[in-house]
């Protein structure tokens, strides 16, 4: 059985930081590039970032290129999303997930495996 275990969510004021983990069970971590989504209340679920398997390879949404880094440790099956210079627009819900191929395009209807998400609030 798959597991997506996110952590590290919480409230941080408006220009804080916060990393979030996403530990992995039931699958070769290795096999899988890694993604973040977030949605916020009302809103779809929008993709953030993604590393291929063995982080030769990231991807990033426009709304968060040069404040977030994804990371991934392999030999824990994990993978991070170091989350800086946080906006209010940035609050949400964020969900690890997985997917078997890496590409250049991500969307919320490919992924393989989905985390049950954390929260994220960043307060003005």
């Amino acid at each position: 059985q798959v597991q997506l275990v996110e952590s590290g969510g919480g409230l941080v004021q408006d220009g804080g930081s916060l990393r979030l983990s996403c530990a992995a069970s039931g699958l070769t971590f290795t096999s899988y590039a890694m993604a973040w989504f977030r949605q916020a209340p009302g809103k779809e679920r929008d993709f953030v970032a993604a590393i291929s398997h063995r982080a030769f390879n990231t991807n990033y949404a426009d709304s968060v290129k040069g404040r977030f880094t994804i990371f991934r440790d392999n030999a824990k099956n994990t993978v991070y999303l170091q989350m800086n210079s946080l906006k209010p627009d940035d609050t949400a819900d964020y969900y690890c997930a997985a997917r078997a191929k890496y590409e250049s395009k991500w969307s919320s209807s490919g992924m393989d495996y989905w985390g049950k998400g954390t929260l994220v609030t960043v307060s003005s």
